[in-house]
């Protein structure tokens, strides 16, 4: 899940009246660029120089052709299209188009491509979400087949694709690389740590709970620090507080909430990264070694309407009913943004690093979680595990907006859009990209000098995407067979609790149900005509749920006890242990 939020990029408006004239794919143009835009750079001004030599020359036959490209609209976006766009042109002669759009809206442009095959778009970048859509309707480009093949031309000798940290989030069940990220970010926990740090709270909780006011390491942890700041401290510096935020409004935001591993942070899956198998983060269950979704509901052998997936959508409503402020059960996603740089609360367990830029804005543009020189009064920190939570299983999601190339996109237009993508992930270009949109995606720009010296005012994402912990977020992976068709059923069975009309355990009977029965569809289309190439649902036939339930490499049977003692940690511990890791 991506999020569409404009917001405009100084930087990018300033470099494009830097660059204003005709177009000249010559190395001066790179030059200039390398010289007043692309720094600072993982590359020397030498290497920079070669490496847009190279697109120069492999964008010759190309010269004079107008693409167009599409992407939601984060910064990172904005910065590609009005900045990375224009140099792209002046450097090797083809023009894009990148058009900006709301991330439903994206995906429906996609989902029109691969059911038309029409060329709407030469290239895309979407969610890898969809790598187990693409990497089985066959409309989409084979990246590791079209760079040793048809693309070997114009594939940049010097992408190194070992570099990007969520290459596996973009590799199908056959080994394959079918998309290449773009941009990244997590979704991690986010608390006040100047109010974690004052005395006379810390001593407080302590008294109540017998336990240190701390980043929480389960949801137990979460639920006291959530009900303390709400019920027990109410007000700091004269202002209400709230120890939860999160968002409630029936809509498709609210299905993104949880396919985008909310189930996983309570533990409903089972072990292995990036996603569990045989049981992934959404309940759907897939054998090791198979392409064939065999079924969500627990009757199948999955877990959507298992009692570890019913434990994390109860608490969802209930922490949001109890600790959230008022109103936010109406909100969606985009109404609750705001609330965080108000200052009014003091934790949030599921935060989108993505707007890490937004939390550290100045005060004078009314972010009251800065303090007068600027620095985050906030951290970031790992999620905390639900009750169900096993050591070996993804703790959380992890975005990755990803180019992807169809193969309804005729040839030519493909290389150049291929030309287009490597590009704006190109070493010579990222570190600056990165230090715009703060997504990262290559590891030699997250251990780059410039990072370390402004990871201070970053409140943590530097120390987090240096550290192995970083693998254990992850986005929707190869078990979900065709993510548009899927994902739409989440919101409103979901909602439908928030409004009281289901309980979450019938609520999510009713979601598996309806999970299954799309499958089923998919599984009658694939064994027809191999709509899937083979790799479409191959149902289990349900059986009485219990032969599955607490089985090895089966849902979880329901915990005795789903609210075990509360554990927190010294957020300075977390560091150091990001810090010392290699």
């Amino acid at each position: 899940m991506t999020m569409s939020r404009p917001l405009p990029t100084a930087i990018a408006c300033a470099a494009l009246a830097l660059f204003t004239g005709s177009t000249q794919a010559d190395p001066a143009a790179a030059k200039r660029w390398i010289d007043n835009e692309f720094q600072p750079s993982a590359l020397s001004k030498a290497d920079q120089q070669k490496e847009m030599e190279w697109f120069i020359n492999a964008a010759k036959p190309f010269k004079g052709l107008e693409i167009n490209v599409l992407s939601e609209t984060i910064p990172t976006h904005e910065y590609e299209s009005k900045t990375l766009a224009k140099a792209f042109e002046e450097i090797t002669g083809i023009k894009v188009n990148h058009q900006l759009l709301g991330e439903g809206e994206v995906v429906q442009a996609v989902q029109t491509q691969m059911q038309t095959n029409r060329n709407l778009y030469d290239a895309y970048i979407n969610d890898s979400d969809l790598i187990g859509t693409h990497s089985r309707l066959q409309s989409a480009v084979n990246l590791s087949d079209w760079m040793a093949g048809e693309g070997k031309d114009v594939t940049n000798p010097m992408l190194d694709v070992k570099d990007f940290i969520g290459a596996s989030f973009t590799t199908g069940p056959d080994g394959k690389l079918w998309q290449l990220p773009d941009q990244q970010f997590a979704n991690l926990y986010w608390f006040r740590k100047d109010w974690f740090d004052r005395a006379d709270l810390k001593a407080k909780f302590k008294e109540k709970y017998g336990y240190d006011l701390g980043v929480p390491v389960n949801w137990s942890a979460y639920e006291d620090i959530a009900k303390f700041f709400s019920e027990d401290v109410k007000e700091i510096d004269g202002k209400r507080i709230y120890g939860h935020m999160d968002y409630g409004k029936r809509a498709p935001d609210l299905g993104w909430r949880m396919t985008d591993a909310w189930l996983s942070m309570a533990g409903a899956s089972s072990q292995g990264l990036p996603n569990g198998r045989p049981i992934d983060e959404w309940g759907i269950r897939m054998e090791k070694g198979s392409c064939n979704p065999a079924g969500a509901s627990v009757s199948r052998g999955g877990e959507t309407n298992g009692p570890a997936s019913v434990y994390a959508i109860a608490k969802w409503d209930e922490w949001l009913r109890k600790y959230a402020p008022p109103g936010a059960a109406d909100y969606d996603f985009y109404q609750s943004l705001p609330a965080l740089a108000q200052g009014n609360v003091a934790q949030q367990v599921f935060w989108y690093t993505a707007f890490t830029a937004s939390m550290v804005a100045p005060k004078k543009d009314g972010n009251n979680t800065v303090d007068d020189k600027g620095m985050p009064l906030w951290r970031m920190a790992p999620s905390p595990k639900g009750s169900y939570w096993q050591d070996g299983m993804k703790l959380g999601y992890q975005d990755a907006g990803s180019w992807t190339l169809f193969k309804s996109t005729p040839v030519n237009r493909r290389k150049a859009a291929w030309l287009y993508a490597q590009f704006v992930v190109s070493k010579t270009v990222d570190t600056k990209k990165s230090h715009v949109g703060l997504t990262f995606i290559r590891d030699s720009t997250v251990r780059h000098a410039s990072f370390t010296e402004r990871a201070p005012k970053l409140g943590g994402l530097v120390e987090f995407y240096r550290s192995p912990d970083r693998v254990m977020w992850s986005p929707t992976g190869v078990n979900v067979p065709d993510y548009p068709k899927l994902a739409q059923l989440w919101w409103q069975q979901i909602g439908d609790v928030n409004s009281g009309a289901f309980t979450p355990q019938q609520a999510m009977d009713r979601l598996a149900g309806e999970m299954d029965q799309v499958m089923a569809r998919m599984q009658e289309a694939d064994e027809k005509a191999k709509v899937y190439g083979g790799c479409g649902p191959r149902l289990n036939k349900p059986v009485d749920p219990k032969e599955w339930l607490g089985k090895p490499d089966g849902p979880k049977a329901k915990l005795a006890n789903e609210k075990p003692k509360g554990v927190t940690m010294p957020y300075e511990e977390i560091v150091k242990r990001w810090t010392a890791a290699k």
